[in-house]
């Protein structure tokens, strides 16, 4: 079966090398059942508007190293900007706390339940 896709997917994070590589292995690990491609990242949240207007991605994820209001801030603005994307914010600490395998696997973990729902 093909994969479901593809998806166009903004992430909004402060390390944007970080957030490269570690959706690149979600990429690779996922893509029997998916076709994601990273398009951009944001590093700061004033940027998120532009981004999701430049791109209209299909998915937006927020990254461990802001609080829940920033997560919540930034979420808002790409619902506001393109109707009917999905987002997800990555737990606040889940990077600092038990690694970037954590990042992965909670991103795999949730995939399917966001794009599909």
């Amino acid at each position: 079966m093909a994969p479901k896709g593809p998806y166009k997917l903004c992430t909004v994070n402060t390390a944007p090398e970080r957030a490269k590589r570690l959706v690149g292995r979600v990429v690779l690990d996922v893509k029997e059942e998916y076709t994601i491609l990273h398009v951009e990242n944001a590093e700061r949240i004033e940027d998120v508007k532009t981004m999701c207007e430049r791109n209209k991605p299909d998915v937006l994820f927020c990254a461990s190293m802001w609080t829940k209001e920033e997560s919540d801030e930034i979420q808002r603005i790409a619902k506001e900007t393109v109707p009917g994307i999905k987002t997800m914010a990555i737990p606040q600490g889940l990077q600092v706390e038990k690694g970037p395998d954590a990042i992965v696997e909670f991103l795999k973990e949730k995939w399917p339940g966001l794009v599909e729902a």
